[in-house]
């Protein structure tokens, strides 16, 4: 500590600055373990060796650590000489941002490296402000540029945010410094093109692709995974992989389409339709659909929560949602025929029964009108697969006890697992199994061993809906190729 101490203080002097910000393995819907469930002792994270690979190819080879199975983040430098950063590579985000020295006023700033720029001979100042989202806070800071160094590569001249202040409690706990991320352009503000873009036009790579393998391997934790620019590192898949286009849409997600979701190799009617899927490795576990989440807690006997809203919601409205559904209307006009939503051309305002109108900033907080948005989902695909309706009504009062808590996560009984069934995505065509050893986290705490459900769940409005966010616990399982010539992912079973 003492050691530390002193070499906070030194860098205060020299850059007469401060400290540093952190940030979070979370992203879009920010979903992550808690650490201070983690026992630390066991924790797998092994030190960063960057080495080239593929001598017949140009490319960059970055390994990542792996704190307790959740965290994935691998070593970049910035400037010249490189200042050294952990960092999570972020499918999800299209920005790169550090800790600044210049950062004085956040707590976090002294437990993560910082940049300074009086350091680097290559640093370019352009000083225009940013502010990014964070879980319910945020970081702000400037944008400058500087040489990065990714895995021996330089890309010169490189955007950054320089985060001077970080307003999220939870940054202070974080194993990495900050984030760089690889979203496709779309997503990128104008003033910076993503790193990787940076790297292709330069000439560093020749295949407009990257590629993420982490080691799930218990036995074999020497090295916490590793991300590929520019080519595949065929030891870590086994067979081809089923790409998949992404969704044309101006996002910038790396978002594909799901075809289906199968219980115990049993189709539940989900996503048949559709269903829109972010593959974003800044994430932990998977995140869907709420009533479909309390389905899967549901079959494995995962805990959850007891919701009388829920209740009321199916047991009141059930009847009259599914008969609206069968008679044609249009599933966006049913909870407002129900009275409890009702939807306007400039907004949405939202009714509770026998309630008073709310505007629209406040129905996100609706909890009827949530659920009746959640009932007509799930029942929609019930209807498809042709199931009974008292059957389905009486499932979905079982269900609104066993829905996700959002504010903790939601554990099962660890000696149950070899019994849990295995939850499958249809993706391309094809089946991509998860089992319980893969979508169960085993987490020490204190003596004793406790299991928790990788499933959590996240409800967005229309048109998006339903959303299914595949983290890091899909991303285990199938080693995944990010296309970015041809707007494609790929995946296959990790090796």
């Amino acid at each position: 500590m003492d050691r530390k101490l002193f070499v906070m203080m030194f860098v205060i002097w020299f850059c007469s600055s401060s400290f540093s910000l952190v940030e979070n393995s979370d992203g879009l819907m920010r979903i992550e373990l808690k650490k201070r469930h983690f026992d630390l002792e066991r924790a797998t994270a092994s030190s960063i060796n960057v080495r080239r690979h593929h001598k017949d190819l140009d490319s960059a080879i970055v390994y990542l650590k792996n704190f307790m199975d959740i965290q994935y983040y691998g070593e970049i430098g910035i400037g010249t000489p490189p200042q050294k950063f952990n960092v999570v590579f972020d499918t999800a985000s299209s920005k790169l941002w550090v800790p600044s020295s210049k950062c004085f006023f956040s707590i976090a700033c002294y437990f993560h490296s910082t940049y300074c720029s009086r350091l680097s001979k290559t640093y370019t100042k352009i000083g225009k402000p940013c502010k990014i989202p964070y879980g319910s806070g945020y970081i702000s800071g400037l944008y400058d540029q500087d040489n990065i160094d990714v895995g021996g590569l330089i890309v010169k001249d490189q955007v950054f945010v320089e985060a001077q202040m970080e307003r999220s409690i939870d940054l202070i706990f974080r194993q990495f410094d900050g984030i760089v991320g690889l979203g496709l352009e779309d997503m990128s503000s104008g003033i910076e093109a993503p790193l990787w873009y940076n790297m292709a036009q330069q000439g560093l790579v020749n295949q407009e692709i990257f590629s993420l393998w982490l080691n799930k391997d218990p036995q074999n934790a020497e090295v916490g995974g590793e991300i590929v620019f520019g080519a595949i590192d065929w030891k870590h898949h086994l067979g081809d992989h089923t790409y998949i286009s992404v969704a044309d849409t101006d996002s910038g997600y790396w978002q594909i389409e799901l075809e289906g979701l199968d219980i115990a190799n049993s189709s539940t009617g989900h996503c048949s339709e559709g269903c829109a899927a972010i593959v974003d490795s800044g994430t932990s576990l998977i995140a869907g659909p709420t009533m479909v989440v309390a389905e899967i807690n549901h079959v494995i006997g995962a805990d959850g929560i007891f919701s009388s809203e829920c209740k009321t919601v199916v047991s009141k409205y059930g009847d009259g949602i599914w008969d609206l559904l069968i008679s044609g209307l249009e599933p966006e006009r049913i909870c407002s025929t129900m009275r409890l939503c009702v939807y306007k051309s400039d907004g949405i305002e939202s009714v509770v029964e026998g309630g008073a109108y709310e505007d629209e900033s406040t129905v996100e907080n609706n909890t009827y009108c949530s659920f009746c948005e959640m009932a007509i989902m799930y029942i929609q695909a019930q209807i498809q697969e042709k199931r009974a309706k008292e059957k389905v009504l009486n499932f979905m009062n079982e269900l609104c006890e066993k829905l996700p808590n959002p504010g903790r996560k939601s554990f099962v009984d660890c000696k149950e697992i070899g019994y849990m069934p295995p939850i499958s995505f249809t993706i391309g065509g094809k089946s991509f199994p998860l089992m319980p050893d893969q979508y169960i986290h085993k987490v020490k705490q204190g003596g004793s061993q406790v299991c928790i459900s990788a499933f959590v769940g996240v409800d967005v409005p229309s048109p998006q809906a339903p959303l299914w966010v595949l983290g890091n616990i899909f991303l285990g399982a199938y080693h995944t190729v990010f296309d970015v010539g041809n707007r494609k992912v790929g995946f296959a079973k990790a090796a």
